[in-house]
């Protein structure tokens, strides 16, 4: 793969509990442990909290790709990410996401059709693809 663009993170100190910053500096705080998993929570963000903007995002613009080339009108469209984490068999830790899709207008078996074209699209979508649990839904 040719790279279109390349973003860079670096992480210090606690891990989760340690700072992020991008190498650009647009990215730069302090991470926090969310209190289900025994830490402080807060107003702090945690990776999977990070990763749920990521995919909801990208997803998104898959789909408004796949919606233009369709030729369907998605204004109004929204895409919720839950990211979840837990213990998997055999030790370690693994994620869970479901996606839930949103598009006003437009008739439930078209906004199918298009969720699922965008999942074969989005860079996340096939970065995860039989590694973790995606769920999708259309509402």
């Amino acid at each position: 793969m040719k790279a279109l663009y390349e973003a860079k993170a670096t992480a210090t100190g606690g891990g989760r509990s340690g700072h992020v910053r991008s190498e650009d500096g647009v990215l730069d705080f302090d991470l926090a442990v969310p209190k289900s998993m025994g830490g402080p929570g807060g107003d702090k963000p945690n990776p999977e909290l990070l990763f749920a903007a990521g995919y909801s995002a990208c997803f998104h613009g898959a789909l408004q790709v796949v919606a233009r080339q369709a030729k369907v009108d998605v204004d109004g469209s929204r895409v919720d990410a839950t990211v979840g984490i837990g213990a998997i068999d055999g030790g370690g830790y693994g994620l869970a996401v479901a996606l839930t899709v949103s598009i006003p207008g437009v008739p439930e078996e078209v906004a199918q059709e298009l969720v699922e074209k965008a999942h074969q699209v989005c860079p996340y979508s096939n970065a995860t693809r039989g590694n973790i649990d995606v769920q999708l839904s259309v509402v």
